[in-house]
């Protein structure tokens, strides 16, 4: 994507709409000023540049609906138009979305299709679906899956339906439920893993997730068996407490029982196996998920495996 020298630059005042009161300043200014550096933003922020209602502010002021914001000239890079994106891939993620109202998209995300783009990708759903509904100014994911998780996956599309599931996730009114294929006969007694969990990097630069109990962050999931292919693997539910990086990946290889196919944290050997019956993916899929509505209702939904997967574990059942 190429950039086109801009105008001149000159000073904005911005008065909030409803829509953003809540919003943490140094957020609102790095989604109107895209382009501009994030050092520069919180430069501006920290000599007091910019201002709301004609006071200095910190990074972290939460604005209020009717502020004014006034932001000193900086130069904004006009940028072309996006690249379209394959028809194929549109299309694809259309057929994926499983619910959809004026505020919220609930999409069955598929496996190996990033959530955004950056780290050498150039695009993910979020820039899909800014292609796929263009009037719609104010997407924005409400959270993340991995690459290769695959599963119902949120996209808000009003200011307040994301700051309302903001606040129902960091509390406990978001039920997410996922289903993992996992090397072994998991013992019934295993019903929850709370393991703390930090991040490392390794001699090549790739980043891990590891339990480290002394630094780390607490982390908690409760496990439930659905079912059982012998001696061999089995399908449990995993169900997040906490929200942590490849929380599911590490904690089900903490108890002895890693996920097939994941390339990461997994056994080659049993990937291997599972390769062979046809599955050639990472078997985490977030199949359940139960959300809180602003108006005080509930939306419950429920989101299928892929053919692979089902074709899968179809093998596995098959007698020797």
């Amino acid at each position: 994507m190429t950039t086109t020298a801009p105008s001149t630059p000159s000073v904005q005042l911005l008065e909030v709409s409803p829509e953003y009161a809540g919003q943490r300043i140094d957020n609102f200014l790095l989604a109107r000023l895209k382009g501009v550096p994030k050092t520069l933003i919180y430069r501006i922020l920290r000599k007091g540049e910019v201002r709301v209602n004609k006071g200095r502010i910190k990074p972290e002021y939460k604005l209020q609906a009717g502020d004014i914001v006034r932001v000193p000239p900086v130069r904004v890079p006009e940028r072309d138009e996006p690249v379209p994106l394959a028809q194929g891939l549109l299309q694809r993620l259309e057929a994926s979305i499983i619910f959809e109202d004026k505020a919220l998209i609930v999409i069955n995300k598929p496996c190996g299709i990033a959530v955004h783009g950056g780290s050498g990708l150039t695009y993910g759903v979020i820039e899909a679906f800014r292609q796929l509904r263009p009037d719609c100014k104010e997407l924005e994911l409400v959270h993340r899956l991995d690459r290769d998780t695959s599963g119902l996956l949120m996209i808000a599309k009003k200011r307040s339906m994301l700051r309302h599931l903001h606040t129902a996730l960091r509390g406990d009114g978001v039920d997410k439920r996922y289903m993992a294929l996992v090397r072994g006969n998991w013992a019934a007694s295993i019903k929850q893993v709370r393991a703390s969990l930090g991040k490392s990097n390794l001699r090549s630069g790739e980043r891990m997730v590891e339990v480290d109990e002394e630094e780390g962050k607490e982390s908690v999931t409760v496990f439930k068996v659905l079912r059982r292919f012998g001696d061999f693997a089995t399908m449990v539910e995993a169900r997040p407490i906490t929200g942590r990086t490849h929380q599911i990946r590490v904690h089900t290889l903490h108890a002895g029982h890693c996920i097939a196919g994941d390339p990461k944290y997994g056994d080659e050997g049993f990937s291997k196996e599972i390769r062979d019956l046809g599955g050639k993916r990472l078997f985490l899929h977030a199949y359940l998920l139960t959300v809180p509505l602003p108006d005080g209702g509930e939306l419950k939904l429920q989101a299928p495996v892929d053919e692979m997967w089902a074709k899968t574990v179809e093998r596995l059942s098959a007698p020797l």
